[in-house]
């Protein structure tokens, strides 16, 4: 129930409106862009900051005077100004700490991955909806405004029918001994997919190389095939010189480029060999985000669109990573009805 305790702010038409209670759960380098935003965000206050690292919580006090600090989660379930905790953790803790927070009636962003396996994230899932508490997951990239301009782009018809996508999202990384690269840079390159393509793929495909730690890829090949035809390739690395986040769309009438960070961050190319490189809007894609998030909690959408995606970016890449563990069959990722419905929808084979 939402606590008359909590500050009052003032819509457009001068009525008292409540600001959403919210907990920052963990202060590393994407926790702290999290506690940053959500400040700056005026249908917010964040209530409480807990981190492990009690010189974090100092340092992030000093910004948030106001905002209680510690390092129990207990502390922040028990507080029922708390609307909503914000979880930016390591990713084997998703699972249990999402779980603790629905359990306590938060409603719960996450960093992805949503969990490590894909029947946790359908369990949290469920959860959530028996709950009716917004369970987002953190998928930055599809706020970011260069995806949104070749999503339009593809649902206008820009490039005609699309046939294949390439992809590459590599850099120099410290080597990670819980995760595979898959897992750290393939969910941004896997949810951008399903959400231009609108369809999960059939199969999964993964080579790579575990050179650093035995099963655990750090270079990584995923080849995804789709019922529509489509076929698309994934290049993760952490073995790479320089970072890049480039992906190219080829259609049957033209293609389109997409470079995460370039000055023209998208070009469309047509068969004469002309480039165009269209306007695209200037914002930050995490404040969007988040204020999708805190529009969720006060209208109580559940958003169930944005949960079924997260749900198969965590099924795309358990596949990847199983194929990869046993030597680069072809696996098909689990798929649950919303999806098959989302295939038939698009006249496609259910998947």
């Amino acid at each position: 129930m939402l606590q008359s305790t909590v500050p009052l702010i003032l819509d457009d038409e001068t009525h008292p409106v409540r600001r959403i209670g919210v907990a920052v759960v963990g202060l590393g380098n994407w926790g702290s862009q999290l506690l940053r935003v959500l400040g700056d965000n005026f249908d917010a206050q964040v209530r409480w900051i807990c981190d492990l690292d009690s010189s974090r919580l100092a340092k992030c006090r000093r910004h948030h005077p106001d905002a209680r600090v510690t390092t129990r989660l207990d502390r922040i379930l028990a507080d029922p100004s708390v609307d909503a905790v914000v979880l930016a953790t390591p990713a084997e803790t998703h699972y249990e700490l999402t779980t603790l927070s629905l359990d306590a009636g938060k409603h719960v962003f996450v960093e992805t991955p949503l969990a490590t396996r894909a029947d946790l994230a359908d369990e949290l899932a469920t959860a959530a909806r028996d709950r009716r508490r917004i369970l987002m997951c953190d998928h930055t990239p599809l706020y970011s405004p260069p995806v949104r301009t070749v999503k339009r782009m593809i649902e206008v018809g820009s490039i005609g029918e699309i046939l294949s996508v390439s992809s590459s999202r590599v850099n120099l990384s410290p080597h990670h001994r819980d995760a595979s690269v898959i897992w750290d840079l393939g969910s941004e390159d896997f949810s951008i997919l399903l959400y231009w393509l609108s369809e999960m793929p059939t199969t999964v495909r993964t080579v790579g190389r575990d050179s650093a730690c035995d099963g655990v890829a750090d270079v990584a090949f995923v080849t995804l095939g789709f019922a529509s035809g489509i076929v698309v390739n994934v290049e993760l690395s952490w073995l790479a010189p320089s970072k890049l986040r480039r992906t190219t769309v080829v259609g049957s009438e033209r293609m389109v480029v997409y470079e995460d960070g370039a000055a023209e961050p998208v070009r469309l190319f047509d068969r004469g060999g002309d480039i165009i490189s269209p306007s695209v809007e200037s914002y930050e894609p995490l404040g969007v985000q988040l204020g999708d998030f805190i529009h969720a909690i006060r209208v109580g959408d559940l958003m169930e669109s944005q949960s079924t995606l997260t749900r198969n970016v965590v099924r795309i890449v358990e596949a990847a990573d199983e194929s990869f563990r046993l030597g680069g069959p072809e696996v098909s990722p689990m798929c649950d009805e919303e999806s098959i419905r989302l295939a038939h929808r698009r006249g496609l084979a259910a998947v």
